[in-house]
């Protein structure tokens, strides 16, 4: 087994520039100052750079080949092998100078985006996000001729292993023709019961993080191996067991960071909880991020706005910031999480609404990378689709085309993933509560072990030793279906 040892050895170093990268990156986004931008932007380069030449080094085709036909290479240590080729494949496509020049763009158009989006100005991120486009189109083109994919499929497949455009369009299809009818039921039924008081702040930021962290607690978050701050735009980042997560603060609603904080902490128990004896080698690695974002989405949405889980939270904020009335209990508080009302700005929306603002994403970026659309189309072309699926009209570019990092930051067939995990989220739970009696009963104590345990066997566990639908289909017993997750919001939003 000389061969796939050395190759273990090579992927541990790899992982290791990468562990040094994220957390290069998560600084760059909560306490580096502006002004060491350009220097950070270089620095992660050369580590990307790196990676890369260790990755794509003639030896490690030579050794992929070799240790193929090695005896005594175990079902972990096959399925890792089958990760390292995925590695290599997607890496070799592309050239040293390509991952270098996307690297360096995507540092620039970051920080040119904080101040774009600061001051609603799309003409000032248009050319550094031009050029990113353009590279990320030359990424898109070396990995599909490599893989045999369209240029858009091979984005997603570097973000979800398998993952395919014509997967997409039949469960977006179903949700676009779904979804208007669900939405309107929902407005007038919450419309006939009237509004739900809601608590008047200020509430205080500090205290807003003591609760955070608390419900972090709860939810299992081992703070040994990670730990809580602020950026602009909430994610979870860091390294192998150092998993960074981040919220934003709004003393006018606290339901904003807490939410915040849970949807990042499901992100991080996924990496905490991921295979230890795997954990610096592919196969090891969280699956995808459609599985990644059904973690977050099973924490925050399924598990945090379960009426079970409210009525453990209410006392808990109520005694933090001193509440008192109405606003307070737990049923207006459920009304409040679970309203649902159109908005501009997508971590903000309800999941209702929320897949239209990933369908409208999804259609943006297809035709950019396509060609079909040139950059100084999007402000006009995002507005008219937000108009169309919500019937909102955008005030300005900042609750338009300039809300996310994704595009700027180089993450070009992400946004499909969130309206997949959602919906992967809600036969993730069903399943869980199915096969654990004391899971709802457990959230209403604010206790989370039932629901995390099932979600370290099931999913964390395995980490990428089985394809996502595989994954999910041995824990829920059935591949991804868009009427669960619609039997999901009919309960909740028409039937409870």
């Amino acid at each position: 087994m000389q061969a796939y040892r050395t190759l273990e050895a090579t992927f541990a170093r790899i992982s290791a520039l990468e562990d040094a990268s994220g957390i290069l990156g998560w600084d760059a986004q909560t306490l580096m100052p502006d002004g060491a931008a350009e220097g950070r932007g270089d620095q992660i380069a050369v580590l990307r750079g790196l990676a890369h030449d260790l990755l794509t080094d003639p030896g490690t085709a030579d050794r992929l080949a070799a240790a193929a036909d090695e005896d005594g290479v175990d079902d972990w240590q096959q399925a890792n092998l089958a990760e390292m080729r995925r590695a290599y494949t997607h890496a070799a496509a592309v050239p040293r100078d390509l991952v270098e020049a996307n690297s360096r763009a995507v540092s620039r158009a970051e920080m040119t985006w904080r101040e774009a989006r600061r001051t609603s100005d799309f003409a000032l991120l248009r050319p550094d996000l031009a050029e990113v486009l353009r590279l990320q189109r030359e990424i898109g083109r070396a990995k599909g001729e490599a893989l045999g994919l369209s240029p858009y499929d091979a984005l997603l497949d570097s973000y979800d292993p398998g993952l395919r455009q014509a997967a997409i369009d039949p469960l977006f299809a179903v949700l676009e023709a779904e979804l208007p009818g669900l939405i309107a039921e929902a407005r007038a039924r919450q419309a006939a019961g009237g509004p739900a008081p809601v608590p008047e702040g200020p509430f205080p930021v500090e205290t807003q993080r003591q609760v955070g962290l608390a419900l972090m607690r709860a939810a299992g978050f081992d703070f040994t191996r990670g730990r809580l701050d602020v950026s602009l735009h909430p994610f979870c980042g860091g390294a192998t067991d150092d998993v960074r997560i981040t919220t934003r603060y709004d003393e006018a609603d606290f339901a904003r960071a807490l939410m915040g904080v849970l949807h990042e902490t499901g992100h991080a128990l996924y990496e905490q909880g991921r295979p230890a004896a795997w954990r610096r080698q592919p196969v090891g690695a969280a699956r995808g991020m459609s599985l990644h974002e059904s973690q977050s989405l099973t924490l925050e949405m399924q598990a945090g706005r379960s009426r079970e889980f409210v009525a453990y939270l209410a006392p808990l904020v109520r005694e933090a910031f001193g509440g008192t009335g109405p606003a307070w209990e737990a049923d207006s508080l459920y009304r409040n999480y679970t309203r649902v009302a159109p908005g501009f700005i997508r971590v903000d929306a309800d999941e209702c609404t929320y897949p239209a603002h990933i369908l409208l994403r999804t259609r943006l970026e297809r035709a950019l990378i396509a060609g079909e659309m040139e950059i100084g189309d999007l402000p006009g072309a995002f507005n008219e689709g937000m108009h169309r699926l919500l019937g909102l009209t955008v005030p300005d570019d900042a609750q338009g085309c300039l809300q996310d990092i994704h595009w700027p930051g180089g993450a070009w067939g992400y946004f499909p993933t969130y309206t997949l995990g959602a919906m992967m989220a809600a036969q993730l739970f069903d399943a869980a509560c199915r096969a654990e009696p004391d899971l709802r009963p457990g959230l209403a104590r604010g206790d989370f072990a039932p629901l995390v345990g099932w979600l370290r066997a099931n999913v964390h566990g395995k980490g990428s030793a089985l394809g996502t639908q595989e994954i999910l289909t041995a824990a829920t017993g059935r591949p991804l279906s868009a009427e669960i997750f619609l039997g999901h919001l009919r309960r909740r939003y028409l039937e409870a």
